[in-house]
């Protein structure tokens, strides 16, 4: 009886110091990112009530939410006071779309502690899905509790920028940049807020500083683009543009303003190869392109492919009285005969009475005559 006595009693020392094992076997699953491996140990765990938040935190780790809201409810339950386990909970309701929950948990943890930067910032972002306005005051306040809350700085930037409220854009990008100068989020925002503004010499700045960060996107290449071409850096731009280019090759937008690029720096050849690559990638009508198109070519004598490209702007729009004018105005060029040239002019009249380039019409229709004329002597 005495023998039986004592192993019970092993026993039971054995199986008590055996739990904390089966905890740290668990815990350093789990530090080690072995979730399943470690759900599966803290299994084995006597106590589940005690473990709740373990099992919530290493499901929610292998991305199976439904389990870890359920593990995190328990936890609550037994721990109402844990802060820290609503805090996680309320996220992951607020990660999975339950917005209504989480704005709940959210609220319960503000009226605990109203100082927490964080509560207020993640209860904005719930506000900002369910499209309540009352997102502003909760990313200010969450500001005003922590000036150097980075992600709150943006969200208020974001919104100002949005109103064109400069001043105030810049108020909080400034804080936000002196915490944390290389901030490319704030720094995308502080290129745009003086781009908006036409400041395209200090917008270049900050979207240099983007690229310097690695930030290789369509958009800041683009927007960069547009900026050396306002300072007059023609080379720059073009270099830009190519790189946005690069990122969506078939953007027929930027392939016809890399074609007016080349034109400023009088490359027609390279202008003309992009924007007739612009040209063929786009469905809607396309007149000013091909106008732009014929321009280009008349600048290299090319007359013959600008009367065709006139021709059919012309059939894009028909309205368009400058493809007109620019259409008979090469014709001119284009052709040797005075009377076929005096014909052309005559018809031009006949067809646009009030054409706002008439006056010219009608003047070299007067010296053509007046060639004519003196030919004949």
């Amino acid at each position: 009886m005495n023998r039986l006595i004592v192993l019970v009693v092993i026993l039971a020392f054995f199986k008590t110091e055996a739990q904390p094992s089966v905890l740290n076997i668990a815990d350093s699953l789990y530090v080690n990112g072995n979730f399943s491996e470690a759900i599966k140990t803290y299994k084995l765990y006597g106590d589940m009530d005690d473990i709740s938040s373990k099992l919530a935190r290493s499901y929610q780790a292998i991305g199976n939410y439904d389990k870890a809201l359920d593990h995190y409810q328990k936890g609550i339950k037994v721990f109402p006071d844990n802060a820290l386990l609503k805090y996680e909970y309320a996220k992951l309701l607020s990660k999975t779309k339950n917005y209504q929950t989480a704005s709940s948990v959210f609220k319960q943890l503000i009226a605990l502690d109203s100082l927490h930067p964080n509560y207020h910032y993640e209860l904005g972002l719930v506000y900002e899905k369910l499209g309540d306005s009352l997102m502003h005051s909760e990313y200010k306040k969450s500001f005003q509790l922590d000036s150097g809350h980075q992600k709150a700085i943006f969200k208020l930037a974001k919104r100002q920028i949005q109103i064109r409220n400069y001043d105030s854009t810049t108020y909080y990008l400034n804080v936000g940049l002196k915490t944390f100068e290389n901030n490319g989020a704030l720094i995308n925002l502080k290129a745009q807020n003086y781009y908006f503004q036409k400041d395209y010499k200090k917008a270049t700045i900050w979207f240099e500083k983007l690229l310097g960060l690695g930030e290789d996107s369509q958009f800041v290449h683009e927007k960069l683009s547009y900026c050396y071409s306002q300072i007059s850096e023609v080379h720059k731009a073009i270099e830009q543009q190519k790189l946005a280019i690069a990122k969506e090759p078939r953007n027929s937008k930027n392939l016809y303003i890399l074609g007016e690029l080349y034109t400023r720096i009088d490359d027609y050849k390279q202008g003309e190869h992009y924007i007739k690559k612009s040209i063929e990638l786009v469905d809607l009508p396309l007149d000013y392109e091909y106008m732009k198109l014929g321009t280009i070519q008349n600048h290299q004598n090319k007359y013959k492919e600008a009367i065709q490209s006139f021709q059919s702007a012309l059939k894009e729009n028909p309205d368009n009285h400058y493809v007109a004018f620019y259409l008979v105005f090469t014709q001119d060029k284009y052709y040797k005969d005075v009377d076929s040239k005096i014909k052309l002019y005559e018809n031009f009249i006949a067809k646009y009475p009030k054409n706002p380039f008439l006056f010219k019409v009608k003047s070299r229709l007067s010296e053509l005559k007046e060639e004519k004329f003196m030919n004949l002597d």
